[in-house]
């Protein structure tokens, strides 16, 4: 696998602000998932799928004046080889092994200058390796009978 960014996450004080914001600012089309106040991001066509993201309420209120952006999933092979490999090289692990339903595995960590990073061991899902790969994101065709 080649530890591709697959997923990114805004975090919002107001998700339905921000679902407007992104709507009008690049075109994202939004869709309900899991809890309530997520969204799943698309970002492109059924042509040209782009890279798929979350939209959700920010579990902790902003504070301070430090820089604020998306936080990125990198698809990987091994939860735990890259848990060790945090930890050895001066990384915080935040959350360890959590399992998202038909989705995989989760590993957050700070990395060293504080930036929230997520790890994903995907599940393969069916037509995966036509797209090139058995453990990654669903394609957008998937991704529409998908969701709560």
């Amino acid at each position: 696998m080649a530890n591709n960014v697959v997923h990114f996450a805004i975090a919002a004080d107001d998700v339905d602000r921000a679902r407007r914001f992104y709507e009008a600012v690049f075109g994202w089309h939004f869709e309900a998932w899991g809890p309530p106040g997520f969204l799943r991001i698309h970002t492109g066509t059924a042509d040209d799928p782009g890279i798929e993201g979350a939209l959700h309420g920010r579990a902790e209120p902003l504070t301070g004046t430090g820089m604020r952006g998306f936080e990125c999933t990198v698809a990987i092979d091994d939860v735990v080889s890259v848990r060790d490999a945090v930890t050895a090289n001066g990384g915080t692990v935040l959350l360890e092994g959590y399992d998202i339903p038909t989705v995989g595995t989760l590993v957050q960590f700070l990395d060293t200058e504080g930036n929230v990073v997520s790890a994903m061991r995907y599940l393969p899902r069916e037509g995966a390796e036509a797209r090139g790969g058995g453990d990654a994101p669903p394609a957008p065709e998937e991704r529409a009978g998908a969701g709560a």
